[in-house]
């Protein structure tokens, strides 16, 4: 079984940044990436995610 939002979880995996730092990044709180991680978001809301992820690692 694979997890929600997995695209997000490799893009961070691939990038070397935690989700505390996801949560800087995005202005929330640690808990609300973990609480959005849980389930899946929208195809949309995951390309932004990752769009960011990757500009942050440049």
């Amino acid at each position: 079984m694979e997890q929600a939002n997995q695209a997000i979880r490799n893009a961070l995996k691939e990038c070397g940044m935690y989700q505390w730092q996801l949560a800087k990044l995005l202005n929330i709180s640690e808990a609300t990436v973990t609480r959005r991680m849980r389930t899946e978001l929208s195809q949309e809301a995951q390309r932004e995610i990752i769009a960011r992820i990757h500009e942050w690692a440049k």
